[in-house]
């Protein structure tokens, strides 16, 4: 079981670190790829790789964080589940949420975007947190945390695109 339970976590922080780095790519070429105005075939392409790499990582995180919660509730019940697979579970569940809602484009792009990117980023910090033994944090300082670091990705991400939208087009 100890096994298992190690090949998961393995698994799942490649799976983190591959999902941090693509949705970095997948903002900063976003931004790259509007900066003239228009994005072509070949960056459309680029984005559609990174986003293919997000949704991998995604199911990779979904699937190794359900596992460990299952083998948690059968060998100790659901009151041991410990709060970091519960944060990675919301995490991850605000993930494939937003990604759907984008997809539909329910999300507005004002916020899908900027949830993406907080969300990975929170992902990796609370990995590291965790991996340093510094997470003993509430759920409520948890939920907080999050909070502050999607609003501050909302705020960076729609500061840029309103740059943007100000800068002369080039000829």
């Amino acid at each position: 079981m100890e096994i298992l339970i190690i090949a998961l976590a393995v698994i799942q922080s490649f799976a983190i670190s591959l999902g941090v780095g693509s949705s970095t790519l997948a903002v900063v070429g976003f931004f790259v790829a509007i900066f003239d105005g228009t994005i072509d075939a070949t960056e459309r392409k680029m984005m559609g790789v990174w986003y293919s790499i997000l949704r991998i990582s995604m199911m990779a995180i979904l699937c190794t964080t359900a596992t460990v919660a299952v083998v948690m509730i059968l060998s100790s019940g659901a009151a041991r589940v410990a709060l970091y697979t519960v944060e990675q579970l919301v995490l991850t569940l605000v993930l494939f949420i937003n990604a759907s809602l984008m997809t539909v484009r329910l999300m507005p792009s004002s916020f899908g975007p900027a949830i993406q990117a907080g969300s990975w980023y929170a992902l990796g910090l609370l990995a590291a947190l965790n991996a340093q033994d510094a997470d003993s944090f509430t759920f409520t300082q948890f939920i907080l945390g999050y909070i502050a670091l999607v609003a501050a990705c909302v705020c960076l991400i729609n500061s840029y695109m309103a740059y943007l939208k100000q800068k002369p087009k080039p000829l």
